[in-house]
C-alpha cells in the first residue's frame, strides 16, 4: 500500500515506539523512534515479501508489519552495541 509522506511519519512513530516498549530497554526519543519505525517498515515489508506473507492492506497492516520490522531491527542494534 502506498502511503504519503505523514502517513510514513504516523506509522513511522508509532511502529517505532511500540517496539521501543516490546524491546527490554524502552525507545530512543521520538525522532530515533520514527527512524526505527520507518526502516522497520521496510525490513518487515521485505521480509513478508521474501517469506509470501501477506498481513492485510490498509494502514493497521503496514504498522503491524512495521512493527515486525522495527522490533527486529531493535534486536539487532541491541547486539550490536552489546558486543
Amino acid at each position: 500500500m502506498h502511503h504519503g509522506i505523514i502517513a510514513w511519519l504516523i506509522i513511522g512513530a508509532i511502529a517505532g515506539w511500540l517496539a521501543g516498549v516490546l524491546v527490554k530497554g524502552g525507545g530512543f526519543g521520538l525522532i530515533v523512534d520514527i527512524i526505527v519505525g520507518i526502516v522497520g517498515a521496510f525490513i518487515g515489508g521485505w521480509l513478508a515479501g521474501m517469506l509470501h506473507i501477506q498481513i492485510g492492506t490498509g494502514m493497521i497492516s503496514s504498522i503491524i508489519t512495521a512493527i515486525i520490522g522495527a522490533v527486529i531491527l531493535l534486536f539487532i542494534i541491541r547486539l550490536v552495541r552489546r558486543g
